[in-house]
């Protein structure tokens, strides 16, 4: 790592065990219950999921909204503006490297703070769509919160359960379904952000994984890509990696106490 980051020019590719320090849960690190994320296909094809899903939503994305990089986060930003960090790759969806002060930044699976119309391809706030959904449901977070909060998943899905009551709204141009600006399972990252992103690590130095066990291909080509060309890659993460026998060195560790330590 250290000879890695010496050199300078490095592209940080980086998962949720990246949020983790923020209060955001990962969906495959050794303590993370088993999760059954929506798939594009159940969104798009069942009323019902899609309503399930825009009620979890409205609940969960103004805690997303609310959480704040980590001290992970705020050192890759600095280490960018040291000129160690080229840019950085992120599955992430929560935004946190943009908070954090991360300039150039792919965000491979969207933003959690953009909702699209899947008819017209208008692009709303998710704020603009929270006052829409708050005037249809009065009162609904409030019936399905208890005193203890409730649990976030990584793509800003709040782990509850009675939604039955809640209403969806469409899209106010073209009546179109509305949809989170995040690629879901079964979901293919838009063309254009896929070659900007390898275009990104063809022009760096190494790859860094951080918080990412790479179980999906989204993020692993990118770790076969640099191999492939004969780039160094360093992955940390807390557990091994789909990844590892591409990488040059491993380290099984949080990502905000290995980056911290390079300031």
């Amino acid at each position: 790592m250290d000879d890695v980051l010496s050199r300078g020019n490095v592209v940080a590719l980086t998962g949720a065990g990246m949020s983790t320090d923020s209060g955001i849960p990962d969906y495959r690190g050794p303590d993370s219950p088993p999760r059954n994320p929506m798939t594009f296909q159940q969104f798009i094809g069942d009323d019902e999921f899609r309503r399930h899903y825009w009620a979890r939503n409205h609940v969960g994305w103004r805690h997303m909204d609310a959480t704040r990089p980590n001290a992970g986060h705020r050192a890759l930003a600095e280490l960018e503006r040291r000129g160690v960090v080229s840019g950085v790759i992120t599955q992430n969806v929560d935004m946190l490297h943009t908070k954090a002060g991360s300039r150039t930044v792919i965000d491979l699976h969207g933003v959690y703070g953009r909702v699209r119309c899947l008819s017209c391809e208008t692009l709303i706030s998710r704020v603009a769509l929270d006052e829409r959904l708050t005037a249809a449901n009065p009162g609904f977070t409030e019936s399905v919160v208890g005193a203890d909060g409730v649990e976030i998943a990584p793509d800003a899905d709040a782990e509850i359960s009675s939604t039955a009551h809640f209403r969806m709204v469409d899209c106010d141009r073209c009546g179109g379904i509305l949809k989170p600006d995040i690629v879901y399972f079964g979901e293919s990252v838009p063309k254009p952000r896929v070659r900007a992103a390898y275009d990104m690590v063809d022009d760096a130095a190494a790859l860094v994984v951080l918080g990412s066990s790479l179980t999906v291909m989204s993020g692993l080509r990118f770790v076969r890509h640099a191999a492939k060309h004969d780039k160094p890659v360093v992955i940390v993460n807390r557990g091994t990696t789909r990844g590892d026998e591409f990488a040059d060195d491993t380290l099984h560790a949080g990502c905000s106490e290995v980056l911290t330590s390079y300031l």
